[in-house]
């Protein structure tokens, strides 16, 4: 049994998404060229340290679901079946000499994780890892309205893994139907040159989903590079290395619509952060898994907020 997802493994691999039916332009038919041009850093971590101020750890806030998805379960501070995937590490090829690094493992026995689906199901027996600045009882540490969001990122190469760095609205915690997810990068760890980036609100009457997959030439497993996105008004951009993104549907700059950007103004709506490292539940589970795949790391240099 592999079952449960990000709203069905967010419905179909992100490199093969449909062209959306509500897609416009914006910025005079292109995104800026350079997204912190005229903006002033309003935030940024660089990880010396877990800051339990900004961080939370553990499922996905929110209630509609248990916030666990894929094969992972997300740990909380202080690990779950003794082991604890959110650590600060060494990494000379970050700015400031150090990383967040988030983990996964695979457990292979009967796990005790409160509200996981996978304890009993062997190929599901993993630990992951979720950062987020917010709480499921509807605490927001950190959240913006508008703003460029980066993160400098270096991804696992493995069978499994589903890294991610991605915004959700305030208010979807406490009241799901208000949900826009904004997945500024989704990385597959055997796809080392392709990423995914979507924009999706779930549920009517605004139900509306863009996404792209994004072709590189640097291998996202070997080296860091940086993932954003600009969102202003009823759009946002998506940028790799601060250059804006081709969508392969139009061929154009990536620039999408969002349908609720009038509910979050009169709402005072703003995004959380989430850094997340999860196990994909829609690919076969290797057989063997071997020994190098029972752990796997993702490490982030830096996350930043530009307004």
């Amino acid at each position: 049994m592999v079952t449960l997802s990000r709203r069905g493994l967010i419905a179909a691999a992100t490199a093969t998404l449909a062209a959306p039916a509500l897609v416009r332009t914006a910025w005079a038919a292109a995104p800026p060229a350079d997204p912190v041009a005229g903006r002033s850093l309003v935030f940024e971590d660089s990880f010396t340290r877990i800051d339990r101020s900004i961080w939370d750890a553990g499922p996905k806030a929110g209630t509609a679901d248990p916030g666990h998805y894929g094969r992972a379960a997300f740990a909380r501070f202080g690990g779950e079946e003794r082991f604890d995937p959110y650590a600060i590490v060494d990494d000379p090829l970050t700015e400031n000499g150090k990383a967040l690094q988030i983990s996964a493992r695979y457990i292979g026995r009967e796990m005790n994780i409160p509200n996981y689906w996978g304890n009993s199901e062997p190929e599901a027996q993993w630990v992951g890892g979720n950062l987020q600045t917010a709480k499921s009882d509807g605490t927001v540490m950190r959240s913006w309205r508008r703003g460029y969001f980066e993160a400098r990122m270096i991804f696992p190469e493995h069978p499994l893994t589903w890294p991610a760095f991605w915004l959700l609205n305030d208010r979807v915690i406490l009241q799901p139907e208000t949900a826009v997810e904004l997945d500024i990068v989704e990385h597959k760890g055997f796809e080392p040159k392709l990423y995914g980036t979507n924009v999706h609100e779930w549920g009517p009457p605004e139900d509306n989903h863009a996404g792209t997959g994004v072709w590189t030439t640097e291998d996202l497993t070997q080296s860091y590079n940086l993932y954003g996105m600009l969102v202003e008004g009823d759009y946002c951009a998506t940028y790799f290395n601060r250059r804006p993104v081709i969508d392969m549907n139009t061929g154009q700059p990536a620039v999408w619509t969002l349908m609720r950007s009038g509910q979050m103004d009169a709402a005072d709506d703003g995004f959380w952060l989430l850094l997340t490292l999860a196990l994909r539940a829609d690919y076969p589970f290797p057989d063997p898994l071997l020994p190098e795949h029972h752990e796997t790391h993702m490490r982030v240099d830096n996350v930043r907020v530009y307004a």
